[in-house]
């Protein structure tokens, strides 16, 4: 057994044992860095040129960087759900991108990967944006708003309830809508406006950034939104302040916990609409808004390095990053992130971004880093789902998970401290169909929905006939060769029925 195999074995064997006076340290921190609309090829640490990040460069220099990680859905909710509950969202009625006033779309029953590790001695956080549904349904915005995070295993929460362009536009924090009068209630609805608040699509001389499609309702902190609402001024947001308000509680969490193994999932609003970065951030990429809140982003993760380092942590601490979904560039405001977009490619080498059944929907960046544990300025092409972290964490920690727990995530922990170049076998993609990786093959399952989103001008895969490809020669997904191995095409329908009736992972 290696030494490091020894150390982390260990460590991990005598916390799990209780306080037997034998334990002589304690279990590794794990922070998780979730970025929202993030692409492979947005990130400078794989390939990007047009923006810098230098904080996420670092990370992955003294650690391992994954160029075939995937989210479990090409959009937001039903990803965040995935790694939530070990579960692939389309086993699940409900989980699609949910509205802001959306109930919480996780039991508090079932085994969740905050609940796995709080049982294992974690002090747990929940910081940023949410989207997985809040209460059980008619949200009293004023009063307790309860289930949520905490009911769920995390032990502190501090969130935005759904998107940046979803109203209720206010942070919450544990069970109560941070800042608010009492005196001025809020009130939400996604079906009927309220008289005399002005609208987007009526009132376009109040607005600072213009929505190029959709997003024309109710109109908070000079953009319009999603849904509409009134009420609840001293609470509403400031959109260029609000990575800085996040990453404050972020880093005031890990500062506050630091005596104790902590898990901290930290889910950044950038880079996802509507793109309004601190002024500071101005003009330091060559993209515009979309390039610069990357840039911001990237200064988000080197303040949780910061704290880290500051707090004496850094070598005891799992860091992670990784993206919801893949890349979009138009998702509803004229920000300029068309026209400023010059020859940089959000996904890379990869065929689609956000929504598609492409590859450019799920494989997203993934970067990990642990001292002394994952040997520095590594790469894998490990196959690694995100709906394998309730698995893997719940190993590092010492634990099982509990009996009916993620049904679909497999235990990768080998392949996330760069110990084995092999992880899943295959992996089911989600989007308008779904699509099943197996080694460097590809099959997308036939289906009749639109080719193209006519609003972001992203290809969604959809095709009537099967689709097939071969990764290793053609990682863009412009050569179906379906026709050729109607075999492997029979065998991996097959195999996708197999998965979609619940057997296998």
């Amino acid at each position: 057994m290696t030494r490091r195999n020894f150390l982390r074995i260990g460590g991990v064997t005598s916390f799990a044992l209780g306080n037997s006076g034998a334990q002589s340290r304690r279990l590794p921190n794990v922070v998780f860095i979730y970025a929202d609309d993030v692409g492979l090829g947005d990130l400078s640490c794989y390939g990007a040129t047009r923006v810098r990040t230098p904080n996420l460069d670092r990370l992955a220099a003294s650690g391992i960087h994954f160029t075939n990680a995937h989210a479990s859905s090409a959009t937001c909710t039903p990803s965040r759900y995935s790694l939530m509950t070990g579960e692939y969202a389309w086993r699940k009625e409900g989980t699609a991108i949910l509205p802001g006033d959306a109930a919480l779309i996780i039991s508090s029953d079932r085994p969740t990967l905050p609940s796995m590790l709080k049982r294992q001695g974690y002090h747990t956080a929940a910081v940023g944006k949410w989207h997985l549904g809040l209460g059980a349904g008619n949200i009293d915005w004023n009063g307790d708003i309860r289930p949520g995070p905490l009911e769920i295993g995390f032990d502190y929460c501090f969130l935005i309830p759904a998107t940046g362009d979803r109203v209720p536009c206010v942070f919450v924090e544990n069970h109560r809508v941070a800042n608010l009068d009492p005196k001025d209630p809020i009130r939400v609805s996604y079906t009927t406006p309220f008289p005399g608040e002005p609208l987007g699509r009526d009132h376009p001389e109040l607005l600072k950034m213009k929505p190029s499609h959709g997003h024309d309702q109710a109109i908070v902190n000079g953009v319009s939104r999603i849904g509409y609402m009134t009420g609840g001024k001293s609470a509403l947001w400031v959109d260029e302040n609000i990575a800085d308000v996040l990453t404050a509680k972020a880093t005031a969490f890990i500062a506050r916990e630091k005596a104790n193994p902590f898990f901290l999932y930290f889910a950044t609003h950038d880079i996802h609409v509507p793109r309004l970065p601190n002024p500071r951030f101005a003009g330091m990429s060559q993209m515009g808004p979309r390039g610069d809140a990357i840039a911001e982003l990237d200064w988000s993760v080197g303040q949780i390095l910061q704290t880290l380092d500051r707090e004496g942590l850094t070598d005891n601490t799992l860091v992670m990053f990784s993206s919801d979904n893949g890349p979009v560039v138009d998702d509803g405001y004229r920000d300029q992130a068309v026209e400023k977009l010059g020859d940089h490619k959000p996904a890379g080498p990869l065929r689609g971004g956000k929504y598609s059944n492409f590859d450019g929907g799920t494989r997203v960046p993934m970067i990990a880093r642990w001292p002394g544990q994952i040997r520095p300025d590594s790469r894998s092409n490990a196959l690694i789902s995100q709906v394998d972290l309730l698995a893997s964490l719940t190993a590092l920690a010492g634990g099982k998970v509990a009996e009916g727990g993620g049904p679909d995530s497999v235990n990768v922990l080998p392949a996330l401290l760069g110990e084995s170049p092999t992880a899943r076998r295959s992996l089911v993609e989600y989007a308008d169909s779904l699509a099943l990786i197996e080694g460097d093959w590809k099959f997308i399952a036939p289906s009749k929905g639109p080719k193209i989103n006519r609003n972001t001008n992203t290809e969604l895969g959809n095709d009537p006939e099967p689709q097939l490809y071969d990764l290793s020669e053609d990682i863009g997904e412009k050569n179906n060769v379906a026709g050729r191995f109607p075999d492997r095409v029979r065998a991996m329908t097959a195999e996708l029925d197999r998965i979609r009736a619940g057997f296998g992972r």
